[in-house]
């Protein structure tokens, strides 16, 4: 049986190396294949012979060479694969996820709006990708929250995986991810559900504590309804339930901190005219710092 591959795409930038570091150490857990891909569309083909001065494929050559003897370095015994694909990025790279256990990209903060992007494919590649994207910030790059009591430093969480949890339909593949991500790495999970208030919780003096008590309660039930399955699959794996009276987006944002990965999903068939990344996602690959996996499913 051959091994798994876990695939990172390169572009030369610290965050492209942060991503490789990070699959690194995801391909040495699961004892995979790690493949570093650096996709460009004017690859050009060149004899084997061809002098180093004349070979026009040296600075795509460096990148990936950069990114193997940096992880060289960390895993010595890894099995890696080289790959210089003569492809648009993003296309390269959508086929790639779908031939791999994962595909691994880099992250970067553009100015006030922190994006996770790869050059400008990113989005792209995670809302077409058919397998799981894995998103990485570059070290230094994740901001502290400010902790609501003023304290600009809160206590730091245990570490643990947090996936986001919908309950509006079967989601395997992502709670299979979530609770493998956990199990491999000895982490309890956290599974976040949102469930924003309906309009009667609201009262003019604030909200109804009986009705939000209610909505809490029924979101419990549903969601240690739905986890089951997986808790009798990975019985070593601690989990822990968080119901908010919130949306989903603002429940994981506030949630997340600490967390060592995020797992979150994404709906393969949306509308027609919908966004390919749905609000969940598009919230957790803007706003959360720490790496974000986005699991495709039906």
């Amino acid at each position: 049986m051959e091994p798994d591959i876990i695939t990172v795409g390169l572009d030369g930038s610290p965050e492209s190396l942060a991503a490789a570091q990070w699959a690194a150490d995801e391909a040495d857990r699961r004892q995979a294949v790690l493949r570093l891909l650096h996709a460009w569309i004017l690859l050009s083909a060149e004899a084997a012979d061809t002098p180093a001065g004349h070979d026009q494929n040296t600075a795509a050559r460096q990148i990936v060479r950069q990114a193997l003897d940096e992880v060289r370095e960390r895993r010595p015994h890894l099995q890696i694969i080289e790959d210089l694909v003569g492809a648009e990025a993003e296309d390269a790279l959508v086929r790639a996820a779908g031939e791999s256990l994962m595909l691994v990209l880099g992250s970067r903060a553009l100015g006030t709006w922190e994006s996770y992007v790869l050059g400008d494919v990113s989005l792209n590649v995670v809302g077409g990708a058919k397998g799981p994207v894995v998103l990485v910030r570059a070290p230094g790059q994740a901001k502290t929250p400010r902790h609501p009591s003023g304290h600009d430093t809160p206590p730091a969480p245990r570490p643990r995986v947090v996936v986001g949890v919908s309950l509006n339909g079967p989601a395997d593949r992502m709670l299979t991810f979530a609770f493998d991500a956990a199990a491999s790495r000895g982490l309890p999970l956290q599974a976040v559900h949102g469930r924003p208030l309906p309009v009667q919780a609201y009262t003019p003096w604030g909200i109804d504590p009986d009705a939000a008590k209610e909505l809490t309660k029924e979101a419990d039930i549903e969601l240690r309804d739905a986890l089951r399955p997986w808790c009798e699959r990975f019985p070593g794996v601690l989990v822990q339930e968080t119901v908010l009276p919130e949306s989903p987006t603002r429940a994981l944002v506030q949630t997340v901190f600490g967390a060592e990965l995020l797992v979150v999903g994404r709906r393969l068939h949306r509308p027609l005219l919908a966004p390919r990344v749905g609000p969940v996602a598009h919230a957790a690959i803007h706003h959360v710092t720490c790496p974000v996996a986005v699991i495709p499913h039906d």
